[in-house]
């Protein structure tokens, strides 16, 4: 179960490599504006790390504390 957590995560983060290589490719070569774009990315970056940080203290907090028997 693990592993496959782990490799569908590597699988996510290269495919996020490559994009950000073609969109800066594309931006080098003036075939794309790279401002908007760039701008775009990060700002939906952002909200999946918060997101993921949202889900990551729920798993933490909550759910470590269910195995342990210590939830109400």
């Amino acid at each position: 179960m693990v592993n496959s957590i782990k490799k569908t995560i590597s699988y996510f983060l290269i495919a996020l490599v490559l994009i950000f290589t073609i969109v800066a490719l594309l931006g080098i070569w003036d075939i794309i504006s790279l401002e908007e774009i760039v701008r775009k990315m990060f700002v939906s970056l952002m909200v999946v790390f918060a997101a993921a940080a949202v889900i990551l203290f729920i798993f933490s907090v909550l759910i470590k504390n269910e195995e342990h028997g210590e939830a109400s």
